[in-house]
């Protein structure tokens, strides 16, 4: 079934990704590509999307898209750096502004039109930006104001092109889902059909069309994104999926042996590989977060391949890859979006390993994620579980590791995790771990002096791992907590909560 997409032609903007999740969540399939290298076709999309930017439309280095294809001939939406654009090279002027405007602010204007329906003054919008519109683009026609910002919203007469100055993909902006809406189904028309039972079968035949009869080695996890991926590859190949489990004794405690015993009941072929030594023996003496990274991820691919090489005609390689892992991967010469870091699933594999990729969450955040899980019966236990990084506790053991730390973050991490568990508290938190800090303290325990390890307690609220909150975890949990880790977990003697947001920091600490 060919479903309506819609194009978002990335400018750099840190909320790009987030126009995506906010599209999808009208059931209407979405795109990103960079602004300088778009698709070759794009009478594919039904609409396209400009995102917002860094860069200034004033400067001798701002961003050119060409346009020729989509201007006046599809529905188009520019956001805050497109609108400055189309104002700035179309016969309008921007200029820098007397103050950034940056944070909440109140339409104070609204035009009758199909773009504001259901959308009144008053509504709180999201500004983030330096310069501002002066003068409209030729034929352009005022929409929508806030207090401070005349030219809030625009659109060019003659023309389905509209344009805002406000970002509508964050949550600060209270109608920004309602303004889509309006924009893609009301004047694009386009049909929002994309559901994760359509996503479920359409991926289980593109599987069964491009692996045929071919055998698939996956690397299971125990999360979310690797079960829904091998569940989806069960339905298309059954007993051809080969499922490998590897201990890289950086898991939870206790993790090994009950993943394990969990896949048992969802009928997947399954065998679990004991590699914790020789993880643990890459990692010696590194300290540097990427290098431990690749060092896993070398671990990783050396296990594989020869995992891989025990069964026979093995084809295709398949990873639990998500939207945002490739997103976060994209260097900075591939499109304006700066690299993040690098993921340990993301980027491909040596010429040796002869192995093909196959990668069927490529597409998908992590809610949607689990809600195709859910359209296929798996255990929501399961389904609910807060993702884990695929290095493990390598990236939560700020330095070297070695096995003595190992043992200390999993025994504290397991008091944090069966405490929000215990409080019922562990649903209410997106990701939640422990991270072991390069420093000791000074403590008293008893009538001694100890001088032992600092842990911090994270824990953020999200929806899509692309933006996060920290949890205000209730006092009397966290006291809890802190003494049941000093008191239960021997080299600890402190215990920090960090409550940094997403952005300026990252969920994970490397």
């Amino acid at each position: 079934m060919q479903h309506d997409k819609v194009l978002i032609l990335d400018f750099g903007s840190q909320y790009t990704q987030l126009i995506a999740r906010r599209v999808r969540e009208l059931n209407i399939y979405s795109e990103i590509h960079p602004f300088n290298k778009p698709p070759k076709n794009v009478d594919d999309y039904k609409a396209v999307i400009l995102s917002g930017s860094p860069m200034s439309v004033r400067s001798k280095d701002a961003f050119h898209p060409d346009l020729s294809e989509i201007r006046g001939k599809k529905p188009m939406l520019a956001v805050c750096y497109g609108a400055q654009y189309l104002a700035h090279f179309s016969g309008g002027e921007v200029a820098e502004s007397n103050t950034r405007e940056y944070g909440r602010a109140n339409l104070s204007f609204v035009e009758e039109d199909a773009f504001f329906k259901n959308i009144s003054v008053g509504s709180q919008v999201w500004m983030s930006h330096s310069d501002t519109i002066k003068h409209l683009p030729t034929n352009g026609k005022l929409l929508a104001s806030t207090h401070d910002v005349q030219n809030a919203a625009y659109k060019i007469e003659g023309e389905s092109t509209y344009a805002i100055q406000f970002h509508p993909e964050v949550y600060h902006s209270k109608d920004g889902k309602q303004l889509l809406e309006n924009f893609l189904v009301s004047i694009a028309n386009v049909n929002p059909d994309w559901t994760p039972n359509a996503f479920v079968q359409e991926t289980v035949e593109d599987l069964q069309a491009k692996l045929g009869d071919d055998k698939v080695v996956l690397g299971l996890s125990g999360g979310v994104d690797s079960s829904v991926a091998a569940m989806l590859l069960h339905k298309a190949i059954g007993k051809n999926l080969y499922c490998i489990f590897v201990n890289n004794g950086l898991l939870r405690k206790n993790e090994f042996t009950e993943v394990l015993e969990q896949y048992k009941g969802m009928g997947l072929n399954v065998k679990g590989v004991d590699a914790s030594a020789r993880f643990l023996d890459a990692l010696a003496g590194l300290s540097d977060p990427e290098k431990k990274r690749k060092a896993i991820g070398n671990a990783f691919i050396e296990v594989f391949d020869q995992e891989a090489n025990l069964i026979e005609d093995v084809k295709w390689l398949a990873q639990g890859t998500i939207y945002p892992d490739v997103i976060e991967s994209v260097s900075a010469t591939g499109g304006p979006s700066a690299t993040i870091k690098s993921h340990h699933n993301v980027g491909g594999l040596p010429d040796y390993m002869k192995l093909k990729i196959v990668e069927p969450l490529r597409a998908l955040f992590k809610d949607e994620v689990r809600r195709v899980g859910a359209s296929m019966g798996m255990d929501k236990d399961l389904l609910g579980r807060h993702p884990f990084p695929g290095p493990g506790l390598a990236i939560r053991i700020l330095g070297d590791i070695t096995a003595e730390k190992v043992q200390i973050l999993q025994d504290v991490d397991a008091v944090f995790i069966n405490g929000l568990r215990d409080a019922g508290l562990y649903d209410k938190v997106w990701q939640a771990g422990a991270i072991l800090l390069p420093v000791n303290s000074v403590g008293v325990m008893g009538d001694e002096r100890t001088y032992e390890k600092c842990v911090a307690l994270r824990a953020v609220e999200s929806t899509d791992g692309m933006t996060a909150d920290w949890v205000n975890l209730p006092y009397e949990f966290l006291q809890k907590t802190s003494n049941d880790i000093i008191n239960k977990v021997k080299g600890v003697n402190r215990v920090v909560y960090d409550i940094s947001s997403k952005p300026p920091a990252t969920i994970e600490w490397e």
